[in-house]
């Protein structure tokens, strides 16, 4: 494989003092990273170079370190990159740095981009660049299809590939300031470093169990731009939906999107511009006029003479002419039939025997509303219903609710049997 010596100049370490504020860079790291070898790129240049270096490899191994608790669109304040022989953290806060090279490298079709927990990262790409890495290869899902249980989480993934204990001390790190000390730039380039083995890992058990069909369904989900697009006119499907009729989910429909557009805008988060208690307390008020928001216990007393007051008017206004034809039914819940509850409590014993059986996380096969729907519905739109999930479980959810399938314990363990088989 490739090194940074083999394809031209190395990035440059970052300087003592400069972007980063890196101190004692000669000392070892509890990682066994020194810094000496710690590449912290922070110049336009030294980023070509080391994106270079890594498309000159199978893979690359990516993670990114972010904030939004204060704006809607995520800040990214880092990038950690690794691949064999290599790794490196981008300073994408550093004066002057373009992070272009670092996109044509998420484009490269020739690389696989591998990321645990992908879709934040995802998400960050194509806010920032309008483009979504491809291909990718996601370890937390991988990991399920290949048994390792219910979105395993970075740390424990590593512990069960490589039995070594991450130090998750940093964890909690404001990623925005600088300078960032070595335990903490340790802690982030450790989130690449060992994604390098857990991939290695997790591909030759895919290769092995013949699986990596079953993980392309879910890549293409991810690597979907729909999948990443903001709509406004979507934002109240975020809610829970504290409405008491349709028309006050009319009402809310269009609040929402009002409050989207508005944090999208000034670039802060939905609660900044309005509560979610506050949009329910006005949708099911549905006050025609600003003074009458003055009544509403959510609002303070001078809200009612503010530019946004006559917004929120507006907005209520609009919801409340809507046609009730393009109103959704309240996603209240109908109770299940008694015969669709038992059904129901069936279909996970079944839920938990195939994917034990096939050695998949159960949530991968299905989760709690997939079951009900089967249970209730002819024909449910589900996933368990479509590729290799309805080979696994699907249609003998199906059988079983139909009478076809029976299950008994044998040895301790769900045995499953064809009826009058």
């Amino acid at each position: 494989m490739a090194t940074p010596e083999s394809q031209g100049r190395a990035p440059q370490v970052a300087h003592i003092g400069q972007s980063l504020g890196v101190k004692g860079a000669t000392r070892y790291l509890g990682w066994g990273i020194s810094l000496l070898r710690m590449q912290v790129v922070t110049s336009t240049q030294d980023l070509k170079d080391l994106c270079q270096n890594l498309a000159a490899n199978d893979y690359v191994t990516v993670d990114t370190e972010f904030l939004r608790e204060q704006t809607f669109w995520p800040k990214l304040c880092l990038v950690q990159l690794a691949g064999p022989g290599i790794e490196a953290i981008v300073d994408p806060l550093a004066p002057g740095l373009a992070l272009e090279p670092l996109w044509e490298l998420m484009a490269d079709e020739t690389t696989v981009k591998v990321f645990h927990a992908a879709r934040q990262d995802l998400e960050i790409v194509w806010t920032l660049a309008g483009i979504i890495p491809n291909p990718i290869f996601d370890t937390q899902v991988a990991a399920m299809v290949c048994g390792f249980g219910d979105s395993v989480s970075y740390s424990n993934l590593v512990k069960k590939v490589t039995g070594k204990d991450i130090d998750k001390s940093s964890r909690f790190t404001d990623w925005s300031r600088r300078p960032l000390s070595e335990k903490q730039l340790a802690y982030a380039l450790g989130d690449v470093t060992h994604l390098r083995n857990v991939y290695g890992h997790l591909e030759a058990q895919l290769d092995k169990a013949g699986r990596h069909a079953w993980l392309d369904e879910e890549m293409a989900v991810l690597t979907a731009p729909t999948t990443y697009q903001t709509h406004p006119e979507e934002a109240w499907k975020r809610l829970k939906l504290r409405v008491k009729n349709r028309k006050a989910l009319s009402v809310l429909m269009e609040l929402a999107a009002w409050r989207e557009r508005l944090a999208q805008a000034q670039d802060v988060p939905r609660g900044r511009i309005m509560k979610d208690e506050v949009l329910y307390d006005i949708a099911n008020q549905a006050p025609t006029a600003t003074d009458q928001l003055s009544r509403l216990r959510s609002l303070s007393d001078g809200f009612s003479r503010s530019s946004r007051a006559k917004e929120i008017v507006e907005a209520v206004k609009k919801g409340l002419d809507r046609d009730m034809s393009e109103v959704p039914p309240l996603r209240q819940g109908e109770p299940l039939t008694a015969e669709a509850t038992a059904t129901v409590e069936l279909l996970k014993v079944l839920l938990k025997s195939a994917a034990a059986r096939h050695g998949v996380a159960p949530r991968l096969l299905a989760d709690a509303s997939d079951l009900e729907k089967i249970a209730a519905q002819d024909e449910p739109d589900v996933a368990a219903m479509h590729g290799w999930r309805r080979q696994l479980f699907g249609e003998d959810a199906l059988a079983l609710k139909r009478g076809e399938l029976a299950l008994s314990l044998k040895n301790g363990e769900v045995a499953v049997y064809r009826v009058g088989g």
